[in-house]
């Protein structure tokens, strides 16, 4: 998916760890269950060292709350050995105990830093909303329950009005202050399941699946009000209440049928294959992607309407436009294939 024409994306699995989550704790317990048994029946080196495993899931998956599991399998080490319950252990008693505690401590070191770049490199430095790459591989999923869920959802493309004005008279560091404001005022302002992204300089999209015409423009009307009743403070300078505004295109599903996942699948299974010279197509090369995008343009003319009309104003995209925006997507999925 493409909603700037700049560069590819790729899905990161971001929606889908809960569901791997909860899988977890049950796995663990059941694999420090079938080691204790059978150390307890062999008492073999090898096999204790099967307890990395349970040790090592549970940390990455939890951090240091999940290397806790390291005592666990320390506790049944011992119970699985008479001879170290009595605390006449060897050197290689020793040697275990303490890879059992460091293999927890690093994994869950490993982990905690894995999550911190992936926050970084998903999330936007200057707002903390997603960046492109994010929110592409967020709004494909997102296009895709809905379409299979028959569901509606709204794109909302905003931007901060006046900002070069902004910038020429007080600076740029107070112009970034003003988008930095405008974008902690979305994430504060999201319902619940939206996803919001900052893809250029004082340009915002913000999807907000199940939600229709009338419940987008809600939305939208509360984020404008609230962006305008600020009396920001940027580049530590106080600003009175009316400064920063915001203008709101709105385009939503409900109002068009847009491509479908079957829709794409029937015309992959149609398109001619060329033998080994027709690749598998990328992950972004999808009827999701062409509805995305679709959604995208009708919500960015709107945009430009509310621009057009005044400023500090929501608009909805046309019927004609959504009209011409379908054409374009069911278009645009066979020329992918071609």
């Amino acid at each position: 998916m493409h909603l700037t024409r700049h560069r590819k994306s790729a899905d990161h699995g971001i929606l889908t760890a809960p569901a791997a989550r909860r899988w977890t704790w049950p796995l663990v317990i059941a694999s420090l269950l079938v080691i204790f048994l059978v150390d307890r029946a062999t008492a073999l080196a090898p096999v204790q060292h099967l307890y990395y495993i349970p040790i090592i899931l549970a940390s990455v998956r939890y951090g240091f709350r999940g290397s806790a599991i390291s005592a666990v399998a320390i506790v049944l080490y011992h119970l699985a050995n008479p001879r170290v319950i009595t605390f006449r252990y060897e050197e290689s008693d020793f040697v275990q105990i303490a890879l059992f505690i460091a293999v927890g401590l690093t994994a869950a070191k490993l982990s905690n830093d894995r999550r911190r770049l992936h926050r970084l490199a998903a999330s936007d430095d200057l707002t903390g909303l997603h960046n492109l790459r994010s929110f592409e591989a967020h709004l494909r999923l997102l296009m895709r329950h809905a379409a299979r869920h028959a569901l509606p959802i709204a794109l909302l493309v905003l931007d901060l009005d006046r900002l070069k004005s902004l910038n020429d008279t007080h600076g740029h560091l107070a112009g970034a202050e003003a988008v930095r404001t405008v974008g902690h005022a979305i994430g504060d302002h999201l319902p619940q399941g939206a996803v919001a992204c900052r893809y250029g300089g004082d340009e915002f999209v913000v999807a907000l699946p199940g939600c229709d015409e009338g419940r987008a423009r809600s939305v939208a009307d509360d984020l404008r009000l609230a962006v305008n009743a600020m009396a920001p403070v940027l580049a530590g300078l106080p600003f009175p209440a009316g400064t920063l505004s915001i203008s709101v295109g709105i385009a939503c599903s409900a109002r068009i049928a847009l491509p479908s996942t079957a829709a794409h699948a029937a015309s992959r299974r149609s398109a001619p294959l060329a033998g080994k010279t027709h690749r598998a197509r990328e992950p972004f090369d999808s009827g999701e992607d062409a509805a995305g995008e679709a959604l995208f343009r009708a919500a960015d003319e709107a945009l430009y309407a509310a621009k057009s009309g005044g400023r500090n104003r929501v608009s909805v995209a046309k019927l004609d436009v959504l009209a011409k925006e379908e054409t374009l997507a069911r278009a645009a999925i066979p020329a992918r294939e071609a």
